[in-house]
């Protein structure tokens, strides 16, 4: 299997060294190149061919949301994973309107990393569990200020589903919702499968889709 070439693009030398250290002994993850900020990430693709991008939002010259949109207008094939510390609703749904295939805080694992980067490497989009809670949140605020997509949730889920979906969006962890409702985490991720079946959706960030189409979630 050939490797997954990465380039890693945040404007602190520090930072990028942890990443190459992280990455270093993965399977088939290579590190063929860094960039500080936006302008000097698009010069190296000229001359690189990465499978995946490591970006940060906050980059000098050139934010890494704007270099998100370059590099999906002139590299569409290039796919890019964020690492940001900013993990506010703006950032987050600007990055994934911009292009981003995936969305990690700093304060991420290894093991996650790399499963983020193999899993988009593989096509998939990867969004962390605080990520996607975030995401949630925003959806179920939109959707109670707007009486139709309200009317229509109250009808496809039951109070359970419903009282699942409220604690997931809050930012309770399975483990926390399992807790306070007294239920197994396994249970608890039996009930988020079928609201996303309900809703007809797949992933988390099919469910951030539905709502930009819809208006619920404004950018």
């Amino acid at each position: 299997m050939e490797s997954i070439k990465v380039i890693l693009a945040d404007d602190h030398q520090l930072v990028r060294d942890g990443i190459r250290s992280l990455i270093r002994d993965a399977k088939n993850i290579e590190v063929i190149e860094e960039a500080s900020d936006g302008y000097e990430l698009l010069e190296k693709l000229k001359t690189t061919k990465p499978d995946i991008i490591v970006l940060d939002i906050s980059m000098p010259r050139l934010s890494g949301i704007d270099a998100i949109k370059k590099i999906k207008e002139e590299f569409p094939s290039v796919k890019v994973l964020v690492l940001s510390m900013f993990t506010s609703e703006e950032y987050i749904f600007n990055a994934i309107k911009a292009g981003a295939r995936g969305y990690l805080p700093k304060n991420t694992s290894k093991k996650e990393l790399l499963e983020a980067i193999y899993s988009i490497h593989a096509g998939n989009e990867y969004f962390s569990e605080s990520i996607s809670n975030i995401i949630l949140k925003s959806y179920i605020k939109k959707v109670k200020s707007n009486d139709d997509y309200s009317g229509k949730t109250q009808n496809v889920l039951s109070s359970r589903e419903l009282e699942i979906l409220t604690l997931f969006a809050e930012g309770n962890t399975n483990q926390e919702i399992a807790e306070k409702l007294f239920i197994s985490i396994r249970t608890v991720e039996s009930h988020k499968n079928h609201i996303m079946q309900k809703l007809e959706l797949k992933t988390t960030v099919d469910l951030v889709k539905f709502a930009i189409k819809n208006n619920i979630i404004q950018l």
